[in-house]
Order: C-alpha cells, then sequence, then structure tokens
C-alpha cells in the first residue's frame, strides 16, 4: 500500500497523433468520478495515466493509493485491500488499516486487476457496490470513499470467457475505458523519448557525455517493434550509454534483437539517405504536411527542403498542390528556383544528417 511506484524517469511525453488523443481524453475523463479502466501493454505508461487523472480531478488533494494486484501474494492481499484488526490472524500484532480506507477522499489505483484473485472479487464488487469496508476481525463495517483508478494489460473479455475474471465486477469497473497506445504505434515519438532518456542518462557514466545516435542506431530503433514499449526504449537507451565505448551509440551498443547486418544499408550513403528519408517524412507528418514548420524545425530553408523533398521522391508526403508544384518545377523552377535569394540557414544540432552531406550523425 502506497503511492504509485513511478520510476521518475518514465513520463508520459510525446506529440503524436495517438498520445494528444489520450491526453485530451484524460482532461475530460478527470473531471468525472466514475470508475476508469485503463488498458494497455506492459510498459505503455498506464500507472503514469492513472496519475495524470488524479492529479487532474477533484480529488487530487487526497491521495492516489497504489496496489498491485499481481504483485501480492493472494494469502496477504485481502489484508492489504481490506485492514485488519488486532490479532485478527497470526502475525497481526496491531490495527491497520488496508487501501480502500487509506484512499479516502482520494483515489484507490488497482494495478493490473486482472490478476485479481477470483475468490476475492466478489468482496471487491461488495465495497464498490456499498462503499462499506469491513477490516479483518472486526464486525463493524467502516464508510469509505475513494475513486476506482484499474489498469490491466489482460484482455479481461477474454478472462470472462476463461472463468478467470466475474463478468459483474467487468461491468462495475468499464465505466470509462482509456486505451495507451504502444510504442510501435506513436511513431514520431520515437526519436523525441530516446533523446530525452539519453539526456536523462548522459551523466550516469564516467568519461566523456554521449552524444547523440548514429544513423545504424537509428534505423535499428525504428524497425524494432518494441514489445515493452516506452518502458523497454528506457532501458535500452540506458543499457547504451553505459555500454557505449565512444561518444555516439551506433546499433550494436542498443543490442536489439534481430539487428542483423543483412538488414541494415550496405554503406554510409545508403543509411544517411534513409535516415534522412524518414526524418523528412516525420517531421512533414507533425507539421500537418505542412512546407514551412516542417523546414523550421529541420534547420533548413523553404527552398532546401523542396531539394530535399524532391531528390528523396518524396512528393507523395506533401499536399496535393504543394506535389503538383513540385512535379511543375521538375527541380529547377517554381520555388526551387529562389535559391539566390532564399539562402539555407546553418542546421541545428539534431538536424546535421538532413542538410549537410558530410554528417553521418544525429545528436543533442
Amino acid at each position: 500500500m502506497g503511492s504509485p511506484s513511478i520510476d521518475p524517469r518514465f513520463t508520459l511525453d510525446g506529440d503524436s497523433a495517438p498520445i494528444r488523443f489520450l491526453l485530451r481524453t484524460i482532461d475530460r475523463v478527470a473531471e468525472s468520478d466514475a470508475p476508469v479502466l485503463i488498458m494497455g501493454e506492459t510498459g505503455t505508461g498506464k500507472e503514469l495515466v492513472a496519475r495524470a487523472i488524479h492529479q487532474r480531478s477533484r480529488r487530487a488533494a487526497g491521495a492516489l493509493v497504489a496496489v498491485n494486484c499481481g504483485a501480492i501474494a493472494p494469502t496477504l492481499i485481502q489484508s492489504e485491500l481490506f485492514g485488519h484488526e488486532r490479532y485478527a490472524f497470526t502475525g497481526a500484532g496491531q490495527r491497520r488499516i488496508g487501501s480502500f480506507e487509506a484512499a479516502q477522499g482520494g483515489a484507490l489505483f488497482l494495478d493490473e486487476i486482472g490478476e485479481l484473485p477470483l475468490a476475492l472479487q466478489p468482496a471487491l464488487l461488495r465495497v464498490l457496490q456499498d462503499r462499506l469496508v469491513t477490516r479483518l476481525g472486526a464486525s463493524t463495517p467502516v464508510p469509505v470513499d475513494f475513486r476506482l483508478l484499474a489498469a490491466t494489460h489482460v484482455n479481461l473479455e477474454q478472462a470472462i470467457i476463461d472463468g478467470r475474471f466475474r463478468e459483474d465486477l467487468y461491468y462495475r469497473i468499464n465505466v470509462l475505458v482509456l486505451q495507451v497506445p504502444p510504442l510501435r504505434d506513436r511513431g514520431e515519438d520515437l526519436l523525441p523519448l530516446a533523446e530525452s532518456f539519453l539526456r536523462r542518462f548522459g551523466g550516469d557514466r564516467q568519461g566523456p557525455p554521449v552524444r547523440g545516435f548514429t544513423p545504424d542506431a537509428i534505423l535499428a530503433m525504428r524497425r524494432h517493434r518494441w514489445p515493452g514499449n516506452v518502458r523497454e526504449l528506457m532501458n535500452c537507451v540506458q543499457r547504451a550509454v553505459v555500454l557505449t565505448d565512444g561518444v555516439w551509440i551506433d546499433a550494436a551498443a542498443l543490442g536489439l534483437p534481430g539487428n542483423q547486418a543483412a538488414q541494415r544499408p550496405l554503406n554510409l550513403a545508403q543509411a544517411r539517405e534513409a535516415f534522412e528519408r524518414e526524418l523528412v517524412r516525420d517531421t512533414l507528418r507533425l507539421h500537418g504536411r505542412r512546407i514551412a514548420p516542417a523546414a523550421r524545425q529541420l534547420g533548413v530553408s523553404r527552398v532546401t527542403l523542396y531539394r530535399i523533398v524532391a531528390r528523396l521522391k518524396l512528393a507523395g508526403d506533401l499536399p496535393p498542390e504543394e506535389a503538383a508544384r513540385l512535379l511543375e518545377a521538375g527541380g529547377q523552377s517554381g520555388p526551387l528556383a529562389a535559391s539566390a535569394a532564399d539562402p539555407s540557414p546553418a542546421p541545428t544540432a539534431g538536424t546535421a544528417g538532413v542538410s549537410d552531406p558530410n554528417h553521418d550523425r544525429i545528436g543533442r
């Protein structure tokens, strides 16, 4: 029993469409007092979502009490939730309030509720219905007032079919449902998250600080499916910072499974072009395919970005009218002809691979 055991380095950051939708939904859900069921794969940040909901709610001044239903022995979880009186059982030397009472006026977060023992589920359902708790060894119920936040990576509907979860409890907690997106669905968030973790862990090692990721490392991260999601990415970057010999993290230092040499580009030019294409595409998507803001983020002029798009044959990533202009220009006229009057600015940190062919790394 206690406050959420969230790694302070693990944050709910990102600017992808799925994460922006999630954050907007969190704001709406926080206004209610109804139960919330947070669903998502391991490592996506379900506990962070619970904390964000609580911090934005009218119960924020109260405690957020977290219980991991899969981490407590079945023989102990009833006492953890309900509390007990002195001498209620062997070893109970003093009275102890349970998590239901500890969350009074605040919220109770039941993490991995799909792992709650089947025998205890009717008792939880009764508490949610009656808002009364009876400690082990006591005869008088105690009124409780808390908001329930629950999370699971388990398919609860399948668990009902398998006889591992009660259907009536499912419908009691399945009021407001949030789905936390996996990292593989948050394409443009991957690199910013990796660089954020790199800044956090960069001071953890002796010697010169790590400056960034090489193109082959970026390609390896983009190819990886990240079954462990953001937590796996965080651990991967932390491990690479410790183990890398130089100031740049390469694919080998990341140690991702399936990162075979045959999967990588054959030479540096191919690696640079592949990375450049992915970066330009992600930046255009981030800015709604608009050239001007994408060029500003990449640290190049509009003319230079037009040239890059033409060279990489990315006209299909532009709005139809921009693509038509580019195709009509044929790389020689129209917006591209303004190069003499619109020189490219110097590249900014983290975008050298787009504007300067002599650079082969991206860093901070």
